[in-house]
């Protein structure tokens, strides 16, 4: 299967320190937000991942690994949203960027759809230096 991101605004990049944890979810309390459960997920969402933070792990897997059940899972999943932390589309997920704009909504990315240009010249301007 062909996997591309949800969110492209919101791509991650390697952290300039050492973790890719960006240690931003601690000292910006993004932690503070989320319950036990949901950070187990994060961090698993976070190891799993790709190089742009994609992953395909179905409920009954991540339930199994992380000893939850559905409905935990699934209030999981809805905070790190809600957070900005996770892009979902079944079955797949995406480990955002923190602090980037909040992604665009496009089912297709080929679409005429409107660019902000300024983080496009911001992700050149990142690619060049």
């Amino acid at each position: 299967m062909h996997k591309r991101p949800i969110s492209w605004v919101k791509l991650r990049r390697v952290p300039r320190q050492f973790s890719w944890v960006d240690q931003r979810l601690v000292r910006e309390r993004y932690i503070d937000q989320l319950t036990p459960e949901a950070c187990a997920l994060y961090l698993f969402l976070v190891t799993v991942a790709d190089a742009q933070g994609l992953s395909y792990y179905a409920d009954a897997s991540l339930g199994q690994r992380l000893s939850l059940s559905a409905p935990l899972l699934h209030q999981a999943r809805e905070a790190l949203i809600r957070q900005g932390l996770v892009a979902y589309r079944r079955p797949l997920y995406q480990v955002l960027a923190l602090g980037a704009p909040e992604p665009v909504p496009a089912d297709d990315p080929t679409d005429d759809a409107a660019v902000d240009i300024k983080a496009v010249f911001n992700q050149i301007w990142e690619v060049l230096s």
